[in-house]
């Protein structure tokens, strides 16, 4: 019997979080100046294996940027997932653009490709191509990207990744495309965006990071993230930018976590194995993956069917965190007369889907409780 409550996901701090904060207390390096900054954006290049990392405040900030740099602006539109957080579309707003929603596929839940393209096709026809497309990596599965890349290239419209979710997951080289196949995700389009809140693969407490093989446009991302003031003493800013710096105590908390990043995935993958296993006895729908990728598996979701809230509550007074997918985009307030490109898929994980707990911090003992109960839901 457990008696403590077993959250859905939870950072763990298990490394040298605790000293290299110590540091930048001890240096007085607190603010957005300072070693670990660089030394985070360095390790975080590294470890993706882009060419360049753009720290910033969080993952939201992070698209934001990306859109402004591709040069979205007002009257524009963005191709966008339909199923996803709804901090991926909020920033095509920001800019007074207009998303056009795209519905998801049964493969991997993320935006279907084909659809995509036939989407990009008809924009093709009416005179009027988006100004990017918005790819998210849902909930750490790599989304199918050959097609989309190949159609992007087709009518030379920028590919944005979005890898909140997703940091460690990464094509094969199985994987059918050779521009895509062996990379990490965030590096197959021209921006890659990350977060690092506190329930992601690895945590600042907050932040986001941008990834880019282009070096001016690594450039143009890290001033507009820094009020686009230019070098120099005096403060001049040659455009309108943003304060969308991260700190230096931040950036400490991400070097020691992306240290661990290998044993944060081995154990998520490792829970995800376990909570398959309960679904293929009980006739649910566990995430599936792609072939040819191996994903993050941020959070444990699966599909329940319509006694989806019934199983939510009955893991709720286990004192297990549970919590529903997602509603559509499209079908929330701010969206809700943007163009979309099929609903039925994302509606269908938004109404059967939950997430189950899975930080990599969860004890064998509470993975056991959960499994028991959802064995006997």
């Amino acid at each position: 019997m457990m008696t403590s409550p077993i959250p859905l996901c939870e950072p763990f701090l298990n490394g040298n979080e605790r000293r290299y904060i110590e540091d930048c207390l001890a240096t007085n390096f607190v603010s957005s100046v300072g070693a670990y900054v660089d030394r985070f954006e360095r390790d975080f290049a590294t470890y993706t294996g882009s060419p360049h990392a753009v720290a910033c405040v969080n993952g939201t900030a992070a698209i934001h940027l990306a859109l402004h740099a591709c040069g979205v602006t007002a009257g524009d539109t963005v191709l966008v997932s339909d199923f996803t957080f709804i901090a991926t579309a909020n920033p095509v707003r920001y800019l007074g653009a207009q998303p056009i929603f795209v519905d998801s596929e049964t493969a991997s839940w993320n935006l279907d490709p084909a659809r995509t393209v036939a989407a990009l096709e008809a924009c093709a026809r009416a005179g009027r191509l988006p100004r990017a497309v918005l790819a998210v990596h849902i909930l750490g599965q790599p989304a199918d990207l050959g097609p989309i890349v190949d159609a992007c290239a087709r009518f030379a419209v920028p590919l944005i990744e979005d890898a909140a979710e997703a940091l460690g997951a990464r094509y094969t080289a199985a994987y059918p495309h050779a521009q895509v196949a062996g990379r990490q995700v965030g590096t197959v389009g021209l921006i890659g965006c990350f977060s690092f809140n506190g329930n992601k693969i690895i945590t600042t407490g907050g932040g986001g990071m941008l990834t880019t093989a282009d070096p001016l446009l690594a450039k143009r991302l890290k001033h507009l993230s820094t009020q686009a003031k230019l070098p120099g003493l005096a403060f001049v800013h040659d455009e309108v930018g943003f304060n969308y710096r991260l700190t230096n105590l931040a950036a400490a908390m991400g070097v020691a976590q992306l240290e661990q990043i290998e044993v944060f995935l081995a154990r998520k993958a490792a829970i995800a194995a376990r909570y398959a296993e309960v679904c293929a006895r009980r006739g649910w729908t566990y995430h599936p993956v792609l072939p040819g990728t191996v994903p993050s598996r941020w959070l444990a979701s699966c599909l329940v069917g319509v006694q989806r809230d019934h199983l939510i509550e009955r893991l709720t007074a286990a004192g297990i965190g549970a919590r529903p997918l997602w509603l559509p985009l499209s079908s929330q307030a701010a969206f809700l007369s943007c163009q979309t490109h099929g609903t039925e898929i994302a509606t269908k994980l938004a109404t059967e889907g939950l997430s189950l707990p899975c930080s990599a911090s969860l004890s064998e003992a509470q993975l056991d409780h959960v499994c028991a109960v959802l064995d006997h839901a």
